[in-house]
């Protein structure tokens, strides 16, 4: 038998994978925090399958997402990237990047991690929701309304609060499973 999944994957091996294995499972390392952050930015106005697609190519073009390294960006790097057809080549989105890797890093030096910054806001565990359909999801909450604010001001790019929203569901800030959904319970 067939498990039930969320039915904004179904019909795509990428999007059933990404589904089965990632999406809404709590993530509390600073590493795959940032690198959801900076797809979830380059998401905006786009659609999620197409960052999917183009997951692997981010990677490579921006060094495993390596925040350290990305805050050190000079010009020519940046203009190398928006030559790259392998990504998203939005020129604010790629300088937003580099802005968001410097804030990223002055938000761990002030609070020790990313982590305990951003899972601060819900006091460390997942908001569970209970969704009967995908389609009532929220695009954006008060919650992520403050977290959009603040971490603009903290000098982030991108982070509006619809993009934040997204950012809490990939990373389970939020279980939006709907409740039907073999994942539900398990994340």
């Amino acid at each position: 038998m067939k498990k039930h999944k969320c039915g904004w994957c179904v019909g795509d091996d990428l999007y059933e994978n990404y589904h089965d294995n990632e999406w809404g499972v709590p993530v509390y390392d600073d590493d795959t925090l940032f690198e959801f952050l900076i797809l979830e930015t380059f998401q905006a106005g786009l659609s999620w399958i197409t960052i999917l697609r183009k997951r692997e190519n981010f990677r490579k073009a921006f060094d495993s997402f390596n925040y350290k390294k990305i805050a050190t960006y000079k010009q020519a790097k940046i203009d190398s990237l928006l030559q790259d057809a392998g990504i998203i080549r939005n020129k604010l989105k790629v300088n937003a990047t580099v802005t968001n890797a410097q804030a990223f890093i002055k938000v761990q030096e002030e609070f020790g991690s990313f982590s305990k910054y951003i899972w601060g806001f819900t006091n460390g565990k997942p908001i569970k929701n209970t969704l009967e359909n995908y389609k009532h999801a929220p695009a954006n909450t008060p919650l992520s309304d403050a977290i959009s604010k603040d971490l603009k001001k903290r000098g982030f790019k991108f982070v509006g609060s619809t993009v934040v929203y997204a950012h809490m569901q990939a990373t389970g800030m939020v279980n939006d499973h709907e409740v039907g959904c073999f994942r539900y319970k398990e994340v």
